[in-house]
């Protein structure tokens, strides 16, 4: 037996800065195989997507406009495929899917910092006392989890942490089900086009090293097994376990089949380009085959993940949120279309969502401030009932009228639409049951 399967039958891990990517041979009619197994296996499981907006989306310019009125701003109404639904001209291609939308126009979060915003609407909890709770994408990981996969459960694309890292990660439930982290704006560097004008998403662990050969690979994974074994003897604290756990799950995707999802450029040009060319529509396709793979929870963050201000349009914003709209309706259209071809979308619940909202007033530089009283998210997918609006605002656009909904109800209308009995709890520190989220489910979103 060669040292590399020797430590693959031990389940020993690495990063990639011990090791590259390592595949055996494969046939064609093994991986169309392998690919209609995985598929039907992922239409049987249930799936979380979150787009995330960093920075804030204004409701008044995206779902929630507010046409003749002095708070109304520059755009326009259009007719979705939806009798009664109207929304932003600059979202064309996702009117064409309303059907399968669930547009809530009542959220008061009470949350208006960065920082603040982003922990409650990732995690469910305020930002408070010493718990670190777990984003939304760790609990739903760890809830939906499939443990014959390679490819962690939580993926996240596209992340901008700087707000709030721990909105991010996994808390209280350990390493196991942190993210995996796929071009992070944070990162220097982290996204760049290549020559076809695409948006390069990468995880850096799988790219092989250069002049590193396979043999040369496998000694030095002998080695660092060697002294991982001997460390764990005498370390069996969490800390130890945690590294430990980082490591495996590396090494496990780097000799996994799955790592394949990660390689767009099996992609057609032409289906790249539906998604858009950008960080977010590259994203979104990635997403998808994700998906197809089995993985219980993605997101794609649009923002502050472009390289400028994102969704948090204090100045100019109605230039920025034309731009931003676009690759949005690039990204998310395309992808309901193929998650539904793929038949995949009833087992696939998306949520598209930011910090808070802004202001309906618009301010002196043409742009809207920090909003969270009343403003917008939207359920779609497995789970949901489209082709509705649920919650209205008055019209300024001030306060909700009807419909209220706080984070915690939101976040457990996400856990119901996914399959999760109500109220699901987790297994917190000292043992002690803690809820995903503080919330009643709005039952009349759901399927």
């Amino acid at each position: 037996m060669s040292t590399r399967r020797h430590f693959l039958q031990y389940g020993a891990g690495a990063t990639g800065a011990l090791c590259g990517l390592g595949g055996v041979g494969d046939s064609s009619w093994f991986s169309a195989f392998a690919a209609q197994a995985a598929t039907a296996a992922a239409q049987n499981s249930r799936h979380c997507i979150l787009l995330w907006m960093s920075g804030g989306p204004a409701q008044t310019d995206t779902f929630d406009l507010k046409p003749g009125h002095a708070n109304g701003g520059e755009f326009r109404e259009i007719d979705t495929k939806t009798p009664g639904l109207r929304w932003s001209e600059h979202l064309p291609k996702l009117a064409q899917h309303s059907e399968h939308l669930a547009v809530l126009r009542g959220l008061s979060t009470g949350e208006g910092d960065h920082g603040r915003g982003t922990y409650l609407m990732r995690t469910g909890h305020p930002p408070l006392g010493p718990v670190a709770y777990p984003s939304i994408g760790a609990s739903l990981s760890h809830e939906l989890e499939q443990p014959d996969r390679s490819i962690p459960g939580y993926v996240s694309i596209g992340a901008f942490r700087a707000l709030n890292p721990e909105a991010f990660g996994s808390g209280f439930l350990g390493a196991r089900y942190s993210p995996l982290y796929v071009a992070a704006s944070d990162m220097p560097g982290s996204v760049v086009n290549n020559s076809q004008g695409f948006a390069e998403l990468r995880v850096q662990s799988l790219d092989p090293i250069a002049g590193i050969t396979d043999a040369r690979r496998d000694r030095r994974l002998a080695l660092w097994q060697g002294l991982q074994n001997d460390f764990l003897s005498g370390n069996r604290g969490a800390a130890a376990r945690s590294h430990h756990t980082v490591y495996e799950g590396a090494l496990r995707l780097m000799n996994s089949r799955e790592a394949d999802a990660f390689q767009l450029s099996k992609e057609t040009v032409e289906d790249r380009d539906r998604y858009g060319r950008g960080a977010f529509g590259q994203g979104c396709l990635l997403a998808r085959r994700l998906v197809e793979r089995g993985v219980s929870f993605v997101e794609v963050s649009l923002g502050t993940s472009s390289g400028g201000v994102g969704w948090d349009t204090h100045v100019d914003g109605f230039n920025s949120i034309k731009t931003l709209s676009a690759e949005l309706d690039a990204g998310w259209s395309a992808l309901i279309a193929d998650l539904k071809d793929r038949g995949l979308l009833e087992s696939t619940t998306i949520l598209w969502m930011g910090e808070f909202g802004r202001t309906p007033r618009i301010n002196t530089t043409a742009g809207r401030d920090h909003y969270p009283d009343a403003w917008s998210a939207v359920l779609a997918g497995g789970g949901i009932a489209g082709g509705q609006v649920y919650g209205r605002t008055s019209d300024d656009g001030q306060s909700v009228v009807d419909g209220q909904v706080s984070a915690g109800d939101l976040l457990s209308t996400l856990c119901r639409a996914v399959g999760l009995p109500p109220r699901p709890t987790l297994t917190g520190p000292e043992g002690r049951p803690i809820p995903i989220a503080e919330g009643t489910p709005i039952q009349a979103v759901l399927s």
